[in-house]
């Protein structure tokens, strides 16, 4: 089990579905290149990013905990976002927030740690935009990776769909949009259940369309993500004691989060190859 989706969407959600540029997602993006670069990073990787080599037809804007109402009023005063604006954005961080949640103790108690508690975990969260245009349709919107984080809580664009994700035997799948549903992707999770559960490589491409009609010919496509991290801001990520025995030993050497994003930031390692350095016995360190 690697990604699903889940029939609870939170109410009145940010991103566009058949509304045009009239979605708050939309319109913060569309803002002009001065405004987003104010929306700057609290950890590598977490504010504006702007197209770049690696990735030319993306961009997104970044909030690092979604479960800090402070944190959320300044983002929203970063981007000079309208009362309406924040009205929305903050409901939908409650929302997002309280599923997510849900999501991780349920997973806790299917691995039996009832006890363990995920309210101190920043819950990071970013609306993305993929720029195509009728020449770039079936290019890739972002590089081959996995999430960083514990795992992700995804509302895609309804009309317009690329989100795919590789199976067992490294093809992609297209995820085709849903209405009225959130797709989970577990990320990096391996290091915490001691590899019980494992990542899935996704990547986004304008490659399909959802009642949009001028999809294949070329259209803009926005999701809004949640990603929960892999533990409490600065704390060792590690499996607990449950999960490691002598059948089961332990996998990865312990961590932090920030350390772990710097790490496959700084040396591009999008597709999981920084759990190769984090491993017992590597010769590599999370340390970038």
């Amino acid at each position: 089990m690697g990604l699903f989706q889940d029939h609870q969407p939170p109410q009145d959600p940010p991103c566009t579905s058949g509304g045009g540029d009239e979605g708050v997602t939309r319109s913060l993006l569309d803002l002009p290149a001065e405004i987003k670069r104010r929306n700057t990073d609290v950890i590598a990787g977490s504010g504006y990013m702007a197209p770049s080599k690696i990735n030319p037809y993306y961009e997104g804007l970044g909030l690092y905990d979604i479960s800090s109402s402070d944190a959320v009023e300044a983002f929203c005063t970063q981007l000079d976002a309208s009362h309406d604006q924040r009205k929305t954005i903050t409901k939908y961080a409650e929302a997002i927030h309280e599923l997510a949640m849900d999501i991780m103790d349920k997973l806790a108690e299917a691995l039996g740690l009832s006890t363990l508690s995920f309210e101190d975990w920043p819950c990071q969260f970013r609306i993305n935009k993929y720029n195509f245009t009728p020449e770039t349709v079936g290019s890739t919107g972002v590089q081959i990776h996995t999430d960083s984080g514990f795992l992700t809580v995804l509302q895609d664009d309804e009309d317009v769909g690329g989100l795919e994700v590789m199976d067992k035997s490294g093809e992609f799948v297209a995820v085709e949009p849903m209405p009225g549903t959130l797709v989970v992707n577990f990320g990096d999770i391996a290091t915490v259940s001691n590899f019980v559960f494992s990542s899935f490589r996704n990547h986004n491409a304008s490659i399909s369309q959802r009642k949009a009609p001028g999809a294949m010919q070329g259209s803009n496509h926005t999701s809004v993500n949640c990603f929960v991290s892999l533990g409490t801001e600065g704390a060792p990520v590690e499996a607990p004691p449950e999960l490691v025995d002598s059948e089961h030993p332990r996998l990865y050497v312990p961590f932090t989060y920030k350390d772990y994003r710097t790490l496959r930031i700084s040396n591009n390692f999008s597709a999981g190859e920084a759990l190769d350095h984090v491993r017992v016995n590597s010769s590599q360190t999370a340390q970038a």
